[in-house]
This record gives structure tokens, sequence and C-alpha cells, in this order.
């Protein structure tokens, strides 16, 4: 089984695959454990999209705004003006 052979690792930065049944493709890139999968395509990056991987592939996510969250934390502010 492919998928098991792909998740078979403490890796999951990324995965690609190349077919021409895109169901297969999807399904794929539903099941795989990696944080970014290129379809028929390799190494395409984009800066508005998140970018990091899974398991031991890192932490959190570089570009994109998923990335600010390592910055920022949400705080709630609470004022009465009675």
């Amino acid at each position: 089984d492919l998928i098991k052979q792909a998740n078979d690792t403490v890796y999951g930065l990324s995965a690609g695959i190349w077919t021409r049944d895109i169901g297969k493709a999807h399904r794929f890139a539903k099941e795989v454990k990696a944080g970014t999968v290129w379809i028929n395509c390799y190494n395409q990056f984009d800066a508005a999209s998140p970018f990091g991987g899974f398991k031991q592939s890192g932490f959190g996510r570089e570009l994109g705004e998923h990335a600010l969250e390592l910055y920022t934390q949400v705080k709630s502010v609470w004022v009465a003006l009675d």
C-alpha cells in the first residue's frame, strides 16, 4: 500500500505524486502525513501558502498567515464603561 509506505517514517515535511487520476491524487493528499503535498509538480512555493512538516519534520509553519501565529498571542480585554 503506497500510503502505508509513505507514512512509514518519522518525517513528514512533504510528499509528491504523479498520476493522471486526479481522484487518486486527492486521496493520497488526504491520507499521507506530510505538511505539503505536490500533485504532478514538485518544489512549488507561494509566500501566501503555509509551509512546514508533520511529525519530526519541523515545528510550526513558515510563510503565509499561519507563520505569524508563532509570534503572536491572543488576548481578551474587557472594559466596563459604566
